[in-house]
Formats: C-alpha cells, sequence, structure tokens
C-alpha cells in the first residue's frame, strides 16, 4: 500500500509521473471491468479512458478508509453506467420479447468445458440492458433495487432482465455444449 499511498499523494497533486504509474498499475485491471460493460473492445477502451479522467479529477475524494482498487472498481462501473446513459439513445434497440425464451433445465456443466473467450462472448453477445444487469448482480454484487437505481428502471424491470439474461445465457451455452459434442463425436 506504500506504493499506492504514494501514487495516490502524486495523482492528487496531479504529477503526470504518478498518473503513469496509476495507469500502468490498474490499466488492465480496469479495462477488465469496463469489457463486461461494453459492446466491443474500442467502447471499452473509451469507457476506460473516461474512467482514468475521473479517477485523476476525483483522486483526492478517496478518503484512504477501504479498498483502493474496491474504490477504483466503483468509479469504473459508475462511469460504464454513465456511459451507458448517454450512449442508450444511439443503440439499437430489439424488442425484448424476441429475447425471451423457456429456461432450459439447469444440467450443470463441468468448469473447463467452456474457455473464457467462449464466455466471454456469450456475455458480450447479450442485448445491452441485460449484459448491464447481469454484470450488476452477478458479478458486482448489487441489489435490484440497487441496479433500478442507477439505470433509471423499475425494480421489476431489472429483475426480469437479469432472468432473461440467465435464460438467454443458459441457452447459448447448451448450443455451445451440443457443437462441441458434436465436434468430438465427429472428430
Amino acid at each position: 500500500m506504500t506504493g499506492d499511498l504514494q501514487i495516490i499523494e502524486g495523482c492528487a497533486r496531479h504529477n503526470s509521473k504518478a498518473q503513469k504509474l496509476l495507469y500502468d498499475k490498474y490499466s488492465r485491471f480496469l479495462l477488465g471491468i469496463c469489457m463486461r460493460y461494453a459492446s466491443d473492445k474500442s467502447e471499452a477502451e473509451d469507457i476506460l479512458q473516461e474512467t482514468f479522467l475521473k479517477i485523476f479529477f476525483s483522486i483526492g475524494d478517496y478518503s484512504g478508509t477501504g479498498s483502493f482498487t474496491g474504490w477504483l472498481r466503483r468509479v469504473a462501473v459508475n462511469t460504464a453506467i454513465t456511459h451507458y446513459h448517454k450512449n442508450l439513445k444511439h443503440r439499437y434497440h430489439m424488442d425484448i420479447d424476441e429475447y425471451v425464451s423457456a429456461e432450459a433445465g439447469s444440467s450443470g456443466f463441468e468448469e473447463d468445458f467452456y474457455t473464457a473467450d467462449e464466455l466471454y462472448n456469450i456475455l458480450n453477445g447479450l442485448p445491452d440492458g441485460y449484459r448491464m444487469v447481469f454484470n450488476l448482480y452477478a458479478v458486482e454484487g448489487y441489489r435490484h433495487k440497487e441496479i433500478a437505481g442507477f439505470l433509471k428502471i423499475d425494480t421489476s424491470t431489472s429483475k426480469s432482465q437479469y432472468s432473461r439474461a440467465r435464460a438467454l445465457i443458459r441457452e447459448k451455452l447448451a448450443i455451445l455444449r451440443k457443437l462441441k459434442d458434436s465436434y468430438t463425436d465427429n472428430g
């Protein structure tokens, strides 16, 4: 933490070397968070850039209590939410009913059966609203009431989007499993 404390103090004084150190140390971590909320890497990099601007301008607000990485994560998630709202009017909207499907039975899956890229592609392929709610609830641990406040939606909408996201993920995982099984059967 001594290194972080010196970097934080340097960033608070707008020292460019300290800002570079902070960026070098945490950019991969924060890009990973941004990727969960973006539709592609380019958008994630835009969110990351906005995140670092907010961090550099508000690092003096970090009280020193609690985890610094937790504070950075909150800034990144809040920036992603703001980015989502700002760009919502520019996104292609699909009818939510197109994605409603019967929930597949939870057949469980082997932990090593899917690669990280396959799982990322499935999550990234979710409609934007589903992906935002799924990440905020399942990954970040927010409650539906909090998510509803962040995204300016009803709590019931948050719950239904989460449920539909899970159903869609299960459906896509089942399809991927069948493709893999047929490949190994024919290979």
